[in-house]
């Protein structure tokens, strides 16, 4: 059985946003969890965090899109708040390329960014977490749900969450910071074909739909708020998460929505 490197489980699980009721969790108490010296796990927190530093270096490198991030409607003083799963939970997600993004081009931006983002949070289980992000008093929320509720498991017929409750949960998401505004990212399709063959998939008989996918993007389609999406997505070899050539094109893609 082939297991997941260090340096991927750190770039995509965090614990410490899960296990906030052990108290507050430092390089010492999280390197021990993934098997690694404390001194070790940094180091490659480090590393993504750079990785994702130069993939941000990367898109400022075009002045036009230089210019599209001096247009962002972040200001000083407001909370903008990510809510989603792996695509944004990812170290070196669209969100934290935006992070670098903004401090490169605009250092002293004023604005904070938060990512509440949980790899394989459904829309289901991000409903358990509306205290988080009712606490964060958000001015912007930026989502991006539904790609584990498209997931299918042990070969059933059914989705992990059915499309109405995948609707009802994002409406109730939304209702948990009504005075901020939102932005939705729809999921991003999959390469199917690489999905079924990816042997940890194949072993825990998980698979994904890129019908079920567009379905949830015309849910999301049809809210009153803007909708960012990304066609022909780059993948890594499971073929669901993105790489960082596709994290990189979906913060490009962002960034140019809004801007």
């Amino acid at each position: 059985m082939t297991f997941p490197t260090p340096e991927r489980l750190i770039r995509f699980q965090h614990p410490e946003k899960v296990l906030g009721y052990l108290g507050p969790l430092d390089e010492d108490r999280l390197g021990p969890l993934f098997g690694l010296p404390a001194e070790r796990f940094g180091a490659i927190r480090r590393e993504h965090a750079a990785h994702a530093r130069r993939l941000a270096e990367d898109l400022l490198a075009d002045d036009d899109f230089a210019a599209a991030v001096d247009r962002l409607p972040f200001a000083a003083g407001q909370r903008v708040v990510a809510v989603g799963e792996s695509t944004t939970a990812d170290l070196l997600s669209w969100f934290e390329i935006l992070r670098h993004l903004l401090d490169l081009r605009r250092p002293g931006h004023g604005s904070t960014l938060v990512n509440l983002a949980v790899s394989g949070q459904s829309t289901t289980q991000a409903l358990g977490a509306l205290p988080a992000l009712a606490a964060q008093r958000p001015d912007w929320v930026l989502c991006m749900l539904g790609g584990n509720d498209a997931m299918r498991v042990g070969g059933t017929k059914d989705t992990q969450v059915s499309l109405p409750e995948t609707e009802r949960n994002l409406r109730l998401l939304r209702q948990a910071a009504p005075a901020a505004t939102w932005l939705w990212l729809a999921p991003t399709s999959v390469d199917e074909a690489r999905v079924t063959a990816y042997q940890p998939f194949q072993r825990a008989r998980l698979s994904w739909a890129n019908e079920d996918l567009r379905a949830i993007g015309e849910v999301l389609a049809a809210m009153p708020e803007q909708v960012v999406s990304l066609a022909e997505p780059d993948h890594e070899d499971d073929g669901l998460h993105l790489s960082p050539a596709g994290q990189r094109a979906l913060a490009a893609a962002f960034v140019a929505s809004l801007a």
